[in-house]
């Protein structure tokens, strides 16, 4: 085990022995508020100190079975070496589940997830590539079991979108879909395009928790809203109902607006939806900074303009340039096989965690 994990799990013992002794003082027995922080403290240091405890006996037999390879009985160390392999391998499992109790609990991890993907450089292949990414999330969301909800979107008739917004629910869906955060670049022949010729067009994706209203406090008076008529392609309640709706946040400025539902009252959930989203992923932003800490610990910022990824579709191939990790079987992504991709963002980002452990 590296040296600063070990500096970490000796830290946290020290603590949890004071936390046991205060815990023992009538004085902080007969103060409420303060003996419910210690407790909740010392419940969260118990399942680390076991383990530790545990791992650093494993670590005294080991030790000492080693000091015992020295026999010149053969058979005996032969028994010693059986042994030891035994015990080295429930060390590493041990190791392995210390290192897991140590990287900092994602708050986000059980909420659902807000995508918004945005056409960027590429004119009308942008959009189709819009598309295209949204389809590929919508074919892994169902690959998980997880449901998709459109809530906001601007197509552009031809298959693709100016913007799309949907909400994706479901067990683990924020604390996989969370690297996706960042500008995507697709180079390949656009349909639209005689000649032949290659371009380069880009979509921007952001990745947002969901926002219950318990998490983000919106005043009435803090907020515009306005109603018009939806516009698009096709649809009998467009340009004949004034039932799209536009939310502007006054503190902020945030603008969000709703058109996809006949129901004025269903477009405004949902663009309020979204604006939670929005202002609590500003709010855990803003304590980052305060904290002086990584961004969610992720890998690469999320920062939309950032390039995170390129797919090549004439070469088949996808590169994050994040982790500069390659595969050469970009359809089967784009059907929606995330999982081998985002599995190495994941692990690169339990990585910068443990380095950052201390």
């Amino acid at each position: 085990m590296i040296e600063i994990l070990q500096k970490k799990l000796r830290d946290i013992h020290t603590q949890f022995q004071e936390l046991e002794v205060q815990l023992g003082d009538p004085a902080i027995m007969s103060d409420r508020e303060r003996l419910t922080r210690l407790s909740r403290k010392h419940a969260e240091y118990l399942p680390i100190v076991k383990q530790y405890r545990e791992w650093e006996k494993l670590c005294t037999e080991i030790t000492d079975l080693h000091n015992l390879l020295d026999s010149d009985d053969r058979e005996f160390t032969d028994m010693v070496s059986h042994e030891l392999s035994e015990l080295s391998l429930k060390e590493k499992k041990l190791q392995t589940r210390l290192e897991d109790l140590l990287r900092p609990k994602d708050p986000n991890a059980h909420r659902n997830t807000i995508m918004e993907i945005r056409a960027g450089t590429g004119g009308e292949e942008a959009a189709l590539f819009t598309g295209d990414l949204f389809r590929m999330y919508c074919r892994y969301a169902e690959s998980r079991h997880w449901k998709v909800e459109v809530l906001s979107s601007n197509p552009t008739g031809i298959g693709g979108f100016k913007e799309i917004i949907f909400m994706i629910s479901g067990p683990g869906a924020f604390s996989r879909l969370q690297y996706e955060a960042g500008t995507h670049r697709v180079q390949r022949v656009p349909e639209t395009e005689a000649s032949g010729r290659i371009h380069t067009s880009a979509a921007t994706v952001a990745v947002l928790p969901e926002a219950d209203e318990v998490d983000v406090a919106i005043a009435p008076e803090d907020l515009r809203i306005d109603v018009f008529r939806s516009s698009g392609p096709g649809g009998q309640s467009v340009n004949t109902t004034d039932s799209a709706v536009r939310v502007t946040h006054l503190p902020t400025g945030l603008v969000v607006s709703c058109q996809d539902e006949k129901s004025q009252h269903k477009n405004r959930a949902r663009a309020l939806k979204v604006l939670r989203s929005r202002l609590l992923e500003m709010q855990q932003d803003r304590q980052a900074e305060e904290q002086h800490a990584q961004r969610r610990l992720m890998v690469g910022s999320g920062d939309r303009s950032e390039r995170i990824r390129t797919y090549n579709f004439p070469q088949s191939r996808l590169t994050d340039h994040r982790i500069n990790y390659t595969v050469h079987r970009l359809h089967a992504v784009m059907e929606g096989e995330l999982d081998e991709l985002i599995d190495a963002l994941a692990q690169e980002a339990q990585a910068n965690t443990l380095r950052q452990v201390g």
